[in-house]
This record gives C-alpha cells, structure tokens and sequence, in this order.
C-alpha cells in the first residue's frame, strides 16, 4: 500500500462519511417532507383550522388527581384568521421589552403574541421579525397558558380559555412593570395573575387565589404550551426540533412531531425537571420550581386533519381555606435559544438561566449532539475570538489555526513519514520493475522497505482523520447555534450558517438564472466563489504529491478536488471556508516539514507538468 493510496482511501472514506448522508438520504427527505408541508399549508387554506382552548380542568380523573385535558374542539369549524386580526379581536397587555414585544391577551389570561424583535426572517433588517406565538384562530395557534385545575368534588367556577380578565391598574408589561390581573368568579373565589418579564426572554407567572366563600377549595396549579398543527422543520437527523424537556432523574426526553403521533401521550412523574417545544433556533420551556413534583406530560391529540401538541404540567393540590389564599409560582421561557441566555458554560460568562434558576441541564436546549464534548468546546472558541473580533468568519480562521497547533506533533510526525514516503518511492517502482508479476513479493519487499526506513505506510491517513472530528463539530455549530445564525463575513457572505450564495453556473450573477431551479440536476448547480477556492487548495495539496504510478489511483487523485468541490458547495460557507483554510495551511506545514526531512517540494513543478500535458 502506497502513501498515495492511503491518503486517497483516507479522503474517500472521510467524504463518504460526512457527506453521503447529505445527498443519498436526507436530500430525499427533506424533498419528501417539503412535498408533504405544502400540501398541508394547501390543506390548511381550505379547511377550517381548529382554534379551541387547550385550557385544563374538565372533569378530575380518578383518585382525586386531576390532570390538564387535551384541547377541546369547540371552536372547530371556524375558519382561519389573520393574525393580526385574532390580536384585535380581544383586548390586551402589550409586551414591551428589548428582545420580545407582543401582548398577553386578557380573554384567557394566555401568553399566546410574541415576535423576537432582535431576529429577523432573513438578512435583510427590514424583513418581519420573528413570531413565535400566535392566537387561537390564526393558521399557527402558538401560546402558554397557566391557571388552577379543581379536584374531584369541586363545583366552583375555574378561569379557562374564554374568562374575561381585569387588568389591575393600567400601562405596559415591561423588563420594570408586572402586570396584575384580576378575576372574581362570583362564588367566593377571587383570582389575580401577576406576570413579570425580564430583559430577555424569562417571564414569571404568579397565581393567587383568595377564598371566601362557605367552604375549602382543593385545586391543581398547572402550566402549558400548547402548538396546533407540526410546523415546518429542517428534517435534518443530527438536530431535535419537538418536545423536550430534562425531567429528573428521566433524564433528557426528545420527541419528534411523528413520534408524539405515534406514542399519543407520555406521562411522566419527577421532581427537578422542565419541558417545551423546540425549534432550530427558538424554543418555549415550562420552568416549574426545581423542588416541585411534577405530573408532566407531552401529547398529541388529532383535531380534524391537523395535530395539536402540547407540553404541560400539574404541581401537587393545594387547599385554600375560608378566607385564605394560595400562591402557585411558574416560569415561561420562549425566546430564542442564545448560548449565554440558556447557559452553556458557567465559567465562560455564558452560565445564563441555567446557572442562575439553578436548572436541571437547561443549557440542552440546544442539540449539542452526542459529541457535545467536541461540539461546545468548539463553539466556546469561536464565541471567544468574536468577542475580540466581533465577526465569526474570523473566529473560523483563528481557531483553525489554533486546531493546526494543537495537533501539530500529530501532524507533524505524519507528514515526516509521508516525507520519507515520497523519498522511497524510486525504491519502490524499482520493486515493480524487479517483481512484476509477483504481487506477494512486492508487498513483502515493500513491507522490509518501510521497517528499514521506519515508515508508517498509514501515515497519511492522520492528518484526514484528525480533520473530521473538527469538520463535524464545526458543521454541528454552524448549523444549531443562532448565534451563527446571519453572521456575516467579507464580502458576499452575509449568512456563514448558509451556502456561498454566488454561482457560478450564471457567472455569479451577470445572468439573471438560478440554476439550482433546473427539474434533477438543479440542486447540483450551485457552485459559489468559496466553494471553488476550497477545490483550488485541495488541488494544491493533492498535487503536492507525486502523481501516482497507477493509472486509477491517478483518476481518483486527479478528480478527487472537483469532486469535493461539488460535494461541499451546499454546505454552510463557514464550513466552506474553514476547509479551504485548513488546506491552504496544510500545503504551507506539509511543504515546511517535507524541506526539513531534506525532501524536494514539487508543487509548482507537478502544476507545471498538468499544465504541458494539456497542452499536449
């Protein structure tokens, strides 16, 4: 086995690896799903949207204990509204904070407006910010809701989805201003929900209940959020986007859309826990008390030809005496799912709400992955240098360089013994020529060569391998954390989390054609500037080597860059453009090392004979 070979081999299998999955699987399947949410948001424009409450509180189940019921279909039938004809249709509080603006409407008392002012729908800043919550009736009924489910045997009116609310007082619900609302049930029982909200994207629900009436009142505090209809995903398998939550001593419990449909309801009994919906870059979290016993449940519940899903929680009963009151506490996440908001790394400053409410692994809300251990570190790098820089194209860059350093001895032995790889190789088509119809006695003489000259016939394939684990976890950060999210870089690149938006195919935007729109081929038409330039540096490092003596192994080699060139235009242009540093790095040590090994770099002189040869 020749350097070559094995340097070929390396390459092929570490492309195979990382990229098949890309176009042989998950190509197919995200044209699939997409052919499927089109005819859902077909389906959605002609049939009536179930708007119902996802209230709790129907009847008590047996034994006492009462449970949130599934979202009832008694507005099922109407037909969709605007959303911002559903906001006007009931009066509000409105949400004003730096990150969120909104309002809680007091029909319900529900958390059910929210738009992330700070994020928008594309690069452009004047594009709509993004929604996450909207009201029942609208095509994409998002929301929370929190209140008191009765016990077996209580007949007392609760609060639900169609309770009118009084606001205590008058103004907006801001970082400084709770907000009180009050309700009075006319039977004795008097309601008020104070609701406060922090700088980012934490709001505190607090529910009271005073009784005096003639007799005790045992209820249930609850918490939900509640989603109508699976909405659009990546369909991507290395990311979650569904229901999650970390529950106690159950550990971290995932479940896709289609797998709630499947298993219906999950129930779950834990103290220390919390639970949501997540997306690629928002989520919405119930963050009970970390003390309290939870019964917690994630459903799915058909409603006509859509899903309604939900996450939600009951706390142990409590009694209100005659004339006492009872405090429930709870907690809603529902923003965007920012490293140092979330808490990722207590001692890098991004210790977020996870360090500070003291929670049970909140920093998973981002999909880390099972190589969590490369992937956070990664992003812990690239978060360091964007403090300095304050542009994550140049984090890209230094932590390649840094990656190089640390795997240098690594490296360094490798290209040593590729070095001496390549000063025997006379020896070794010397060997040909003396044996050649005998294949075994070439191996065994080969094999006598590399021991005498102690060389590691597999030497080539490290510096490969070293790179796919920092490929990986580079693609796993550029593609979960929003904070890669529409970062730009120089030039064309305004979005490193998406693909080099030029193209070569309409000669990078002189022709106005997008080739990528062409029936079959279409997706393999896009072939931007950066991607080209990391094809260009790998040219450079293949063509360090001596052309091999194979005739194969000289197609593989010399189709190898186009290849990949191709294969990665797709992918993430920040990943693009570490890949095309890293080889241009590797072509500057592999050349350092081969002159210190007293070994002739024959780059320019291997470009040069390409280049007569077609000339030819």
């Amino acid at each position: 086995m020749t350097d070559n070979r094995n340097t070929i081999l390396a390459v092929i299998l570490s492309g195979l690896v990382l990229i098949a999955w890309q176009y042989f699987y998950n190509v197919p399947q995200m044209e699939k799903q997409r052919a499927q949410q089109q005819a859902q948001a077909e389906l959605q424009k002609t049939t009536p949207q179930p708007t119902a409450s996802a209230t709790p509180g129907a009847a008590p189940q047996a034994g006492g204990a009462a449970q949130p019921s599934t979202p009832a279909a008694s507005q099922q039938g109407q037909p969709v509204v605007a959303r911002d004809t559903a906001i006007a249709a009931s009066p509000r509080v409105k949400i004003d904070t730096p990150r969120l603006t909104g309002s809680v409407s007091l029909k319900g008392g529900r958390i059910d407006d929210l738009a992330l002012v700070q994020y928008r729908e594309t690069v452009d800043p004047k594009s709509p910010a993004i929604v996450l919550y909207s009201p029942s009736g609208t095509a994409e009924p998002y929301y929370a809701e929190f209140g008191w489910v009765a016990a077996t045997g209580v007949t007392a009116k609760m609060p639900d989805a169609q309770t009118l609310w009084q606001q205590d007082g008058s103004g907006s619900l801001t970082p400084t201003t709770p907000v009180v609302l009050k309700w009075d049930n006319g039977d004795g029982l008097t309601f008020r929900r104070t609701i406060a909200v922090d700088d980012h994207y934490l709001f505190t629900v607090k529910d009271e209940v005073s009784n005096v009436g003639n007799s005790p009142v045992t209820l249930y505090p609850f918490a939900l959020i509640s989603r109508h209809g699976a909405p659009q995903v990546s369909g991507y398998y290395i990311l979650h986007e569904g229901l999650i939550g970390y529950l106690g001593d159950q550990g971290l419990q995932e479940y896709a859309y289609k797998k709630i449909d499947e298993s219906k309801q999950v129930n779950f009994k834990v103290t220390n826990g919390w639970l949501g919906i997540t997306d690629k870059y928002w989520a919405s979290a119930l963050l009970p008390d970390t003390n309290a016993q939870l019964q917690a449940r994630f459903s799915s519940n058909p409603s006509g030809n859509l899903h309604t899903y939900q996450t939600d929680y009951l706390l142990d009963p409590v009694t209100v005496a005659i004339g006492g009151t009872a405090t429930a506490n709870a907690r809603l996440f529902a923003g965007a799912k920012e490293a140092g908001v979330v808490g990722v790394f207590p001692f890098a400053g991004l210790g977020g709400y996870n360090k500070e409410l003291g929670l049970n692994h909140f920093d998973l809300m981002i999909d880390w992955g099972w190589f969590y251990f490369i992937t956070k570190p990664m992003f812990l790098g690239l978060d360091f240098f964007y403090r300095f820089f304050g542009n994550f194209g140049i984090s890209i860059l230094l932590v390649t360089v840094i990656v190089k350093l640390l795997f240098f001895p690594l490296a360094n032995k490798s290209y040593a013994s590729m070095a001496k790889m390549k000063s025997i190789q006379p020896q070794l088509q010397a060997l040909k020529e003396r044996y050649p119809d005998d294949k075994v006695k070439q191996q065994q003489e080969m094999m006598e060569i590399y021991r005498k000259e102690k060389i590691n016939p597999v030497a080539g394939c490290l510096p490969v391998v070293i790179q796919i684990p920092v490929f990986f976890s580079l693609y796993k950060v550029l593609f979960v954390t929003i904070e890669m999210r529409h970062a730009p870089f120089y030039g064309w690149i305004k979005d490193l989390s998406a693909p080099d938006p030029t193209n070569l195919f309409n000669l990078f935007g002189l022709i106005p054609f997008d080739p990528t729109t062409i029936p079959v081929f279409g997706h393999y038409l896009a072939l931007g500037i950066w991607p080209i330039i990391m094809g260009i540096t790998m040219w450079f490092q293949m063509k360090l080597n001596p052309t091999p003596p194979d005739p194969t192994q000289q197609i593989i080699f010399n189709w190898m860059p186009l290849i990949f060139t191709f294969m990665l235009a797709g992918f993430p242009a920040g990943l693009v453009i570490y890949w095309a540093w890293n080889n241009l790095l590797s072509v500057i040590q592999q050349s350092f090392i081969m002159r210190r090994n007293g070994v002739k770099v024959e780059l320019f002189d291997n470009l040069k004979a390409t280049f007569a040869k077609k000339a030819t």
